[in-house]
């Protein structure tokens, strides 16, 4: 199967004045194009820290990363951001989505930066907006939506430059159990259609869509293991 990803002896140290805390030590993964994996630990078992250099949001202390056959390890910020836009679409647990912006307009913005002319950045934000089932609020804002539409919206803004990546940091955390399964067959259904999908999660229940599951302890690697018994979602 064709690699997506592989991180090389990952470590990434913060610094508190004098003081070197580790937040991973040696992580080596590969995960392949079309994969759907969640990353489970406990608070402090590294998993944000994880993410974040996966998302390029942050960068290692040492180490080799590789993403889309690109060595992402020592690039600079500008070169990050344009990673970050074009490979990398994200889902947070808060939603993330402008207050003053309609659904429409949130899905919009990452075209505006990928530079995409104003009446095409339209039509593909309202298509993206039906196939996460919100045609009929694309005029609504955030605070006139419930707590899962407004996560269709990010995930149809996550999705809207056909990145390689979703990454998707606890995103049924501020959701009810029926609205979280809600969200998750919609995340099943855009894997089958050919995205690779990285969730944290610290919930059993949400890891158990996914195909793989790693869990972080201490900054390692605890294990990983093929989900052999993945929730299915009847059609």
């Amino acid at each position: 199967m064709e690699k997506i990803i592989t991180l090389k002896d990952i470590v990434k140290h913060y610094y508190l004045g004098t003081q070197i805390v580790p937040a991973l030590r040696s992580i080596s993964l590969e995960i392949n194009r079309n994969e759907y994996v969640a990353i489970m630990g406990p608070s402090g078992s590294g998993k944000s820290t994880l993410m974040n250099i996966v998302g390029c949001l942050d960068t290692t202390t040492s180490g080799t990363y590789i993403l889309n056959q690109k060595d992402v390890s020592k690039l600079e910020d500008n070169q990050l951001a344009d990673i970050r836009n074009k490979e990398i679409g994200f889902v947070f647990q808060t939603f993330n989505l402008l207050p003053r912006y309609t659904a429409l307009e949130n899905v919009m913005l990452p075209l505006v930066y990928a530079g995409v002319p104003k009446n095409d950045r339209a039509k593909k934000a309202r298509e993206m907006l039906v196939t996460v089932g919100l045609e009929d609020r694309m005029e609504h804002r955030p605070n006139e939506l419930s707590g899962g539409q407004r996560q269709r919206v990010a995930l149809a803004r996550a999705m809207i430059n056909h990145p390689s990546i979703i990454l998707a940091d606890e995103p049924t955390g501020n959701l009810d159990s029926k609205t979280s399964e809600d969200i998750m067959i919609l995340f099943d259904e855009i894997q089958r259609r050919g995205n690779t999908i990285i969730l944290v999660t610290h919930e059993e229940s949400i890891a158990r869509h996914a195909h793989r599951i790693i869990r972080l302890l201490d900054g390692h690697v605890e294990y990983d293991r093929i989900n052999e018994k993945p929730k299915l979602v009847v059609e």
